[in-house]
């Protein structure tokens, strides 16, 4: 059976749009990491002396470890994003909106992230930063659950195990930054330490996966 003209149609505009989707999200990403770079603090001409620069470093290392988990958490969802994108062929208007859902998430991430350098690192701007990032993680889950239930968005070689593999897969950001909640009230130091907790829930949820494989 052939398809109907207006089939074909839909799909072009959804293929279209998905592309159109990818390069917002692309250029979103990009502008995010280099507006994280830009937080970063800068010595003046006097502390920019190997005299002076070990005491500028020592002194703004709360920064500099602020902006580090910034950018790598950015990093580590855009990698994610790839990953799911490239396993679609087209997008529809509920699943375009999760996906800006997820970058409106993605700025407040950035926000909170710049809340805590000018006005000073505290309880509230942590636990914000950490619920955004959270946040970002679960709209990017949300999305890719809409387009498992709704397969024509995906690629035909994309089988069902492998999409829910997936989506067990991308599980393991919002975790990790659930986590990060609580040592938020416990200070700066513990609450950025806890976000190497994800290297353990990345083992965690592989081993998840395996056991449902198996």
């Amino acid at each position: 059976m052939q398809d109907k003209p207006e089939d074909k149609a839909k799909f072009k505009r959804e293929y279209l749009q998905l592309h159109r989707l990818e390069r917002m999200v692309d250029v979103v990403y990009a502008i995010i990491i280099w507006r994280a770079f830009i937080l970063l603090p800068r010595p003046t001409a006097d502390q920019f002396s190997w005299e002076h620069i070990g005491a500028f470093l020592c002194a703004n290392i709360g920064v500099f470890l602020l902006v580090i988990i910034g950018i790598v958490v950015t990093i580590i969802y855009w990698i994610q994003n790839n990953v799911l994108f490239g396993n679609l062929q087209t997008t529809d208007s509920r699943h375009t909106i999760l996906s800006i859902l997820q970058l409106f998430f993605l700025l407040v991430f950035l926000v909170s992230m710049r809340l805590g350098i000018e006005l000073g690192a505290s309880n509230a701007t942590r636990v914000l930063e950490s619920i955004a990032a959270a946040l970002v993680g679960i709209a990017g889950g949300w999305g890719w659950s809409y387009a498992i239930k709704n397969h024509r968005l995906l690629l035909p070689e994309v089988t069902e195990q492998y999409a829910y593999r997936l989506r067990d897969r991308i599980l393991a950001e919002p975790i990790t930054a659930i986590i990060t909640i609580p040592f938020a009230f416990a200070g700066p130091i513990l609450w950025e330490v806890s976000w190497l907790s994800y290297l353990l829930v990345v083992i965690l949820v592989r081993r998840q996966r395996r056991r449902k494989i198996a």
